[in-house]
């Protein structure tokens, strides 16, 4: 095994695990389930919340964690993907593990996966070894987010009947994953219920709602819907969809700290805990003297979200943007919606293109497509700048005193270090 010698040189050595032609066949949970009972199945040491949903899933993984913490207990979160680097996956009370000990347990992790004769792919690596790592730490509660879908994701390996489950709102993306209807999608998400299990989620939709109960039934597991939101005046600075999954957070938290016989932290912590930095969740900076918002928005629904909680935050106030989404084997519905709502906001649109090599490369999506878009729908002020940094100075050079920058995650992962924050 090649030993990792710092976060940098991470990601050229978990390279090795990217799922290939041997591993991408894998349509079951039995080879993480093998690994995790050959680890001593650590998943079932900690007691979890298990967040999945189309949107809002990190934010609100961030939010319950950080309750958590705030109530005094030492908290365990794991989040995909991560957004600057990896150790971020492993995070103690709302803290990733610095880097020399992450590194060290994690090259202790894989040589013993190694020894077992397991070729885990990256993904089940890395939450086997979140798993693994907060069984270590004995977290008091272990905050997980899905990855892809809940149902056959490497995260639903956790058979506590304590567990915690957290659906978000749901939404089409994934589409050639988990299916191309919103009931479809919904059954996937709600696969993480598990027997008995205490489910939390906002009333939505009929064809969503009628798949959660479905499964609640099946589990027997007990539903708590969120109809109307209560959250007081001191949560208004929050953007109007943190504000939507900061109070699912608080339902879920206090229903955790109740049940287990703990308290429920004061008001003030609670204010604290809202305030929480989620990574390129409507993350705002000051750089030039201007606003930047960095957001991973990457399909119609969440570009909505995001276009109400700007023109809710910055009323008035001209905004230009810089996008680029990635290929999609479903690019259609991204391209088209996504571009209609990001012109709701844009004063001017940059729109770009990127590559990450990451074992294979991922591609944006041709930028001529969203001009195409943009050209259907009369708008005129955009511009195409294939390069991405010099597409964000173009941005930060515009006179609007907002500028966004949206799309991709692999785009961010390409304009957060050109970053100077003034």
């Amino acid at each position: 095994m090649k030993r990792i010698a710092s976060l940098a040189a991470a990601p050229g050595v978990l390279e090795a695990y990217w799922p290939n032609r041997s591993t991408l066949h894998r349509m079951s949970l039995d080879y993480m389930r093998d690994l995790l009972d050959y680890l001593g199945n650590p998943q079932d040491k900690v007691r979890v919340i298990h967040v999945a949903g189309t949107s809002g899933k990190t934010s609100t993984a961030y939010y319950i964690a950080a309750l958590l913490t705030a109530g005094g207990k030492k908290t365990g979160l794991t989040v995909s993907p991560h957004v600057d680097l990896l150790n971020e996956r492993v995070q103690i009370n709302m803290v990733p593990l610095p880097e020399n000990a992450f590194v060290r347990a994690l090259n202790e992790f894989m040589a013993r996966v190694e020894e077992g004769g397991f070729t885990p792919t990256y993904f089940e690596l890395l939450y086997a070894f979140a798993f693994w790592e907060f069984a270590r730490q004995k977290v008091d509660y272990a905050v997980i987010e899905v990855g892809v879908g809940g149902l056959l994701d490497n995260t639903n390996v956790i058979s506590r009947s304590d567990k915690v489950c957290v659906l978000t709102d749901i939404g089409f993306d994934h589409m050639s994953v988990l299916g191309y209807t919103l009931p479809e999608i919904a059954a996937q998400k709600a696969g993480i219920i598990q027997l008995h299990n205490a489910v939390f989620c906002w009333r939505q939709g009929k064809d969503v709602m009628d798949m959660f109960t479905a499964a609640v039934r099946q589990q027997q597991a007990d539903l708590h819907i969120l109809d109307k939101p209560q959250l007081g005046a001191d949560c208004d600075f929050l953007p109007l969809f943190q504000r939507r999954n900061f109070e699912l957070a608080l339902h879920a938290a206090k229903f955790v700290l109740q049940r287990d016989g703990d308290r429920l932290p004061a008001r003030q912590a609670m204010v604290l805990a809202a305030h929480t930095l989620v990574p390129a969740r409507m993350e705002v900076r000051s750089i030039q003297g201007k606003t930047v918002i960095l957001d991973g928005s990457h399909n119609p629904q969440k570009l909505h979200a995001l276009v109400e909680s700007i023109q809710g935050q910055f009323p008035g106030q001209p905004v230009a943007v810089l996008v680029g989404f990635a290929k999609s084997k479903t690019p259609e519905n991204r391209i088209g919606a996504g571009t209609h709502e990001l012109l709701q906001l844009a004063a001017h649109l940059i729109i770009t293109s990127f590559v990450i090599n990451r074992n294979e490369p991922h591609y944006s999506i041709d930028p001529q497509a969203m001009a195409t878009a943009c050209d259907a729908e009369r708008y005129t002020a955009y511009e195409i700048i294939k390069e991405p940094a010099v597409a964000f100075q173009a941005l930060i050079k515009r006179p609007e005193p907002v500028v966004v920058v949206a799309g991709s995650f692999y785009l961010l992962n390409t304009i957060r270090p050109l970053l100077a924050v003034d």
